[in-house]
């Protein structure tokens, strides 16, 4: 076999010649000095912590989908609440279960004061007062068929549904709600809800719009979560955004800020960073990521499986959110993200 060895060129320049001197690797040398320059940092405030709750007592429900996941009774879902705080996380979102006898076509449960939703947000409020809560006012947990809102002939009828969610936001306000965070995407919800808050004395309580809540195929392990899996009939894609377009997001976003919000969610996390950075780029106004179960639930599989690190590959996905401008995340991560910055 022929070797062949190569030729230095004639006159070939050195690499300070190529390059102008400008070494880019200078300031990588070092442990010091990479830390000196990092331009992106994930920190604890940056956290949101989305459980889920169930009826019962001391019930602690694994996720088959979700690993480390559960679904929590309210006394446990306080515990960890409590827990949260300790570690420094800012907020949680919560996400209830609810029973199928309480479930109808309307999704006429969310109205009740005392729904799972309300308790639990009491009795957290009631031991943790320091940490926040997120509520969602969509109504898929609550219906019998799986859809977000109220379904008549096969249709989700937009205004029906806007006029109950502006409700149930009112009740979870009352319950100690600090931020309403409406994932139904319906038109007009944003601007029915902030005139019922304020109608009822709730000035305070903020909006975080699901702005960008795309047509996802991410979301499976969630509706385990919730209960919805095996409702739905048909897709959402009446509703949600088709994934394929980026200038309907925008639009949506600058609809909800008329309306009232004061920050949008991008929802899934990962493979909408793009949107991610137009909106923050566009509006300046705070920007969250859902991390959604999907994008955990490769993660942790992938780890399990030995293909990857896992807790390297959840910092660095984390990290992503940030350069793309997100100012903070919902992850089911958050404990274990909380605990290792803590070191």
């Amino acid at each position: 076999m022929n070797k062949f060895t190569p030729t230095k060129p004639a006159g070939a320049r050195s690499v300070d010649e190529i390059t102008g001197s400008r070494r880019l690797r200078r300031m990588r040398k070092a442990d010091w000095s990479r830390r000196l320059v990092q331009e992106n940092r994930l920190t604890v405030d940056d956290l949101i912590w989305p459980i889920f709750l169930t009826s019962g007592t001391n019930v602690r429900e694994p996720i088959d989908a979700m690993p480390d996941v559960f679904r929590l009774s309210i006394d446990e879902a306080v515990r960890e609440a409590e827990r949260a705080a300790k570690l420094g996380i800012p907020a949680i979102a919560t996400f209830p279960n609810i029973e199928a006898g309480r479930k109808d076509e309307a999704g006429s449960h969310i109205l009740d004061p005392d729904n799972l939703i309300n308790a639990a947000t009491r009795a957290i409020k009631a031991a943790v007062p320091q940490i926040g809560i997120i509520t969602d006012v969509a109504l898929d947990p609550f219906t019998s068929h799986g859809h977000d809102g109220i379904l008549r002939e096969g249709i989700i009828v937009n205004d029906e549904t806007v006029e109950q969610v502006a409700a149930a936001a009112v009740l979870q306000a009352a319950a100690g709600a600090d931020i309403i965070a409406p994932s139904d995407m319906m038109d007009g919800r944003i601007g029915a809800i902030r005139d019922a808050l304020d109608a009822n004395g709730f000035q305070d309580v903020a909006i975080m719009s699901y702005a960008t809540k795309f047509a996802s195929a991410f979301y499976g392990p969630y509706r385990e979560a919730i209960g919805t899996q095996g409702l739905l009939k048909g897709d959402k894609k009446t509703y949600y955004i088709d994934h394929a377009n980026s200038d309907e997001a925008v639009r949506e976003a600058e609809q909800d800020l008329a309306e009232g919000a004061d920050m949008l969610m991008v929802k899934p996390g990962l493979p909408y960073l793009d949107i991610i950075r137009r909106l923050k780029d566009e509006f300046a106004i705070p920007t969250f990521a859902y991390q959604v179960s999907g994008e955990y639930a490769m993660i942790k599989a992938a780890a399990a499986n030995g293909w990857i690190d896992g807790e390297k590959v959840m910092l660095e996905s984390l990290l992503a959110f940030k350069r793309a401008g997100c100012d903070g995340i919902l992850t089911y991560f958050a404990p274990r993200v909380a605990e290792i910055l803590k070191g």
